[in-house]
C-alpha cells in the first residue's frame, strides 16, 4: 500500500505577505478564547470589578454636585436627579459618625474613590493575569507546532517570517486583548453616566450628543492619517533594524572593503526617512488631542451657559450644572479612547491572522498508521531501490537511483554541486515524503518506520552542525535522558574531543556562547561526533563533515572519524582525498543519477568522472601545497 500523500500546492506566498487585518474579527476572537477559556473565572471576576469601578467612576462627580452642592450646601432637597440613593447613605453615616454632613460626604467620597482605585487595579490585574497564561499557552503551542513541520516548509518560508509570528504577533494579541478590556472599562460609565443625564435634562443630552458624530467622523479622519503613518514607520523603523543588523553582523568585510562611509549613507538615508514619518506622526497627532481638548471645552461653555438659563427658570440645580460638566468627558472619552485603540486592533487582528495561518498549516510527515517496531540493534543494510525525488513538481533531482550499503561498510559519495548527495541522506533521514517500496532498512520500507524511531537509528554531522546555547554536556547529550555524564565524557574521549574539553575552565559544564564561538571549527566538529557517538546510532552519515578545518586539528578529525565510522553502517559526503580513499566503495552521482560505483582504485581505473573529480582535487591539492 502506498502511503505517500500527494504534493499538494500550497500558497507559501501567503508568509510574506502583508495582511491588513479587520478592525474586528469576531471569528478569530472565538479561537482564541480557546487559550483563554481555562481561566474564565478569572475573566468573570475581572468583568464583575470593572462593572463596579464603572458604577463607582460615576457616583464620584455625583457626591459632588448632587450631595454636597445641591442638598448640602443649598439646601435642595427635592431635586428628582437620581442619586443612587447617595443623599440618604450619606444623612445615614453622618448620624452614626455624629459628624456633619458635609464631613460625612467627604468621607464617602474618600471610600468610594478608594474603592474605586482598589477595583479598578484589581480588574486590570485579573484581565492581564489570563491573558499572559492564554498567550503564554498560544506561544507554547504554536511553538509545537512549528517544531513538527517539515524541512520542505522551512525550504520556503523564512525563517525571520515565523519567528515574528512566535514573538511579535503574540505581543500584539497581548495589546488587543487588554486594549478590548480597556473598551469595557471606558463605555460602562458612558451609558452610566448617559442615563444619569437623560434623566436630569433631555434636551440639553440631546444637544451634547450632537457632537459625537462628529468627533467621530473627525477620529475617524485622524486615524486613516495615523495609521498610514503608522505603518510607514513601522516599515522604516523595520528597515533601519535590518540595515544594522547587516553592517553589524558582517563588520569584518565592512572594514575590509572600507565600506564605513557607503554604509554610513546608506544608515542616514533611512533614518531620515524614519524620521519623517515620525516628524508628521506626531503633528497630526498633535493636532487631534488639541481638537478633542477644543471639542470638550466647548461643550463645557454650551453647558454653562444653557444651564445658566435654566438656573433662572429654576428648571435645573447648580449641582446639576456641575454634573454635567463632569460627565462631558465620560461621553466623549470613549470615542476618543476607541480612535486610539482602532490602530491597535488592526494591528492585533492581522497578527492573530498571521498566527492562526502558522497554527493552521498543515504540511507534515505522513507517518505510518501501524510503524514497524524496530529490533534493539540494527544491522545496517540500506537499499536504494529506484528512487526518484523533486523538491516541487517540475525538476527531479534524484533519477531512479539504486544502490546498497552492506552492514559495517564504508561508502562514500561524491560528485559535482547539485548532483543529489545532500538528498540521499534527508531522504534517508525521513525529512521528506516519498513514495513506498524505495528505501529499505534492513529490509524494512522506511515509510513503514515512524520517523523519531528512524532517527534515533541513523546519526548525521552535518558540515554546518548547530550548537546549542547551554554547557558542553548540554550539547552532547541533547536533553537524551539515556546519555549519562560518563557516556558523553566517554563519547567525548573516543573521538579526540576530551583533551581540549579538560582544559576549558568549568570542562563539561563550560557555557557555550552564540554558536559555540568560543570553540574552534575544529573543536565544534569534534563535538559533533561525540555528540552523535554519545546517541550510538547504526547508521552514521558524515554530509561534509570534514570540510572547511584547521591544519593543526586534521590528524585529531580523520583519527576521530575512523573511530566513529568504525563497525557501523556509514554514508560519507566529502571531499577530502584520505576520507574517499579509506571507503570501502565509492558512489559517483552526477546530474541526479548513478554514474559510477566501486572501490577507489576500481574507479581511477575505469578513467571516468570520478577518476577527472579525484585528478582536479589532487592537483588542487598540490598547488595549495
Amino acid at each position: 500500500m502506498n502511503t505517500t500523500t500527494k504534493k499538494t500546492q500550497r500558497d507559501y506566498a501567503m508568509f510574506d505577505a502583508d495582511i491588513s487585518g479587520a478592525v474586528l474579527n469576531l471569528h478569530l476572537l472565538r479561537r482564541l478564547l480557546r487559550w483563554l477559556a481555562p481561566y474564565k473565572v478569572s475573566l468573570a471576576v475581572s468583568t464583575v470589578l470593572v462593572l463596579l469601578a464603572s458604577t463607582l467612576q460615576v457616583m464620584l462627580p455625583m457626591i459632588i454636585s448632587l450631595v454636597a452642592i445641591d442638598h448640602i450646601i443649598r439646601g435642595e432637597s427635592d431635586s428628582e436627579s437620581p442619586d443612587f440613593g447617595l443623599i440618604g447613605f450619606n444623612q445615614g453615616l453622618a448620624e452614626r459618625l455624629s459628624v456633619p454632613e458635609l464631613m460625612a460626604a467627604c468621607v464617602l467620597y474618600a471610600v468610594i474613590q478608594l474603592t474605586w482605585a482598589f477595583c479598578g487595579h484589581a480588574h486590570r490585574m485579573t484581565l492581564i493575569g489570563p491573558v499572559i497564561k492564554g498567550l503564554r499557552d498560544l506561544r507554547l503551542d504554536l511553538f509545537r507546532h512549528l517544531e513538527t513541520r517539515p524541512s520542505s516548509f522551512y525550504d520556503r518560508v523564512a525563517v525571520g517570517r515565523i519567528m515574528t509570528r512566535v514573538t511579535n504577533d503574540v505581543e500584539a494579541l497581548y495589546e488587543l486583548l487588554r486594549g478590548l478590556g480597556t473598551l469595557v472599562g471606558e463605555f460602562v460609565p458612558f451609558f452610566v453616566a448617559l442615563a444619569v443625564m437623560l434623566a436630569i435634562d433631555v434636551q440639553l443630552t440631546l444637544i451634547l450628543l450632537m457632537a459625537l458624530p462628529i468627533l467621530a467622523l473627525v477620529t475617524a479622519f485622524f486615524r486613516r492619517k495615523t495609521r498610514f503613518l503608522f505603518r510607514q514607520t513601522r516599515q522604516t523603523l523595520s528597515s533601519l533594524n535590518q540595515n544594522l543588523q547587516e553592517n553589524l553582523a558582517g563588520l569584518q568585510v565592512v572594514q575590509l572593503s572600507d565600506r564605513q562611509q557607503h554604509n554610513l549613507h546608506r544608515y542616514t538615508e533611512i533614518n531620515e526617512k524614519n524620521r519623517l514619518f515620525e516628524h508628521r506622526l506626531a503633528r497630526v497627532e498633535t493636532l487631534y488631542g488639541a481638537f478633542n481638548e477644543s471639542l470638550a471645552q466647548i461643550a463645557i461653555g454650551l453647558i454653562l451657559y444653557y444651564g445658566a438659563s435654566h438656573l433662572m427658570e429654576v428648571t435645573m440645580t447648580v449641582g446639576e450644572v456641575v454634573l454635567f460638566t463632569q460627565f462631558v468627558t465620560m461621553l466623549f472619552h470613549p470615542i476618543v479612547v476607541l480612535g486610539e485603540q482602532t490602530n491597535i486592533l488592526f494591528r492585533a487582528m492581522a497578527s492573530g491572522e498571521r498566527i492562526f495561518q502558522a497554527l493552521d498549516w498543515d504540511e507534515i510527515i505522513h507517518e505510518p498508521a501501524s510503524p514497524v517496531a524496530l529490533p534493539e540493534r540494527l544491522r545496517g543494510d540500506v537499499e536504494f531501490r529506484n528512487v526518484s525525488f523533486a523538491y516541487d513538481s517540475t525538476t527531479h533531482v534524484l533519477k531512479d537511483v539504486s544502490f546498497s550499503i552492506h552492514p559495517g561498510e564504508k561508502l562514500a559519495i561524491v560528485g559535482p554541486t547539485g548532483s543529489g548527495k545532500s538528498t540521499l541522506i534527508r531522504l534517508l533521514s525521513r525529512f521528506y515524503d516519498f513514495n513506498d517500496n524505495q528505501i529499505f532498512l534492513d529490509g524494512i520500507d522506511l515509510n513503514h518506520i515512524h520517523s523519531g524511531d528512524l532517527r534515533r537509528r541513523v546519526g548525521v554531522v552535518l558540515q554546518d552542525f548547530h550548537i546549542f546555547s547551554g554547557t558542553i554536556f548540554d550539547n552532547i547529550a541533547l536533553g537524551n535522558p539515556t546519555v549519562t555524564r560518563q557516556q558523553a565524557i566517554d563519547a567525548a574521549k573516543t573521538v579526540n574531543a576530551h583533551h581540549f574539553i579538560s582544559q576549558l575552565p568549568m570542562e563539561y559544564d563550560t557555557p557555550l556562547t552564540e554558536r559555540g564561538q568560543n570553540l574552534s571549527q575544529g573543536q565544534r566538529q569534534l563535538l559533533a561526533f561525540a555528540r552523535v557517538l554519545a546517541a550510538n546510532p547504526e547508521i552514521l552519515v558524515l554530509d561534509e563533515a570534514t570540510a572547511n578545518i584547521d591544519t593543526e586539528t586534521e590528524l585529531l578529525i580523520q583519527d576521530a572519524v575512523e573511530r566513529l565510522t568504525k563497525g557501523r553502517t556509514s554514508i560519507i559526503i566529502a571531499h577530502r582525498l584520505q576520507t574517499i580513499q579509506e571507503a570501502d566503495r565509492v558512489l559517483v552521482l552526477d546530474q541526479g543519477q548513478v554514474a559510477e560505483i566501486g572501490s577507489h582504485e576500481e574507479l581511477l581505473a575505469a578513467n571516468g568522472l570520478y577518476a577527472t573529480l579525484h585528478s582536479l582535487q589532487f592537483q588542487s591539492a598540490e598547488n595549495s601545497a
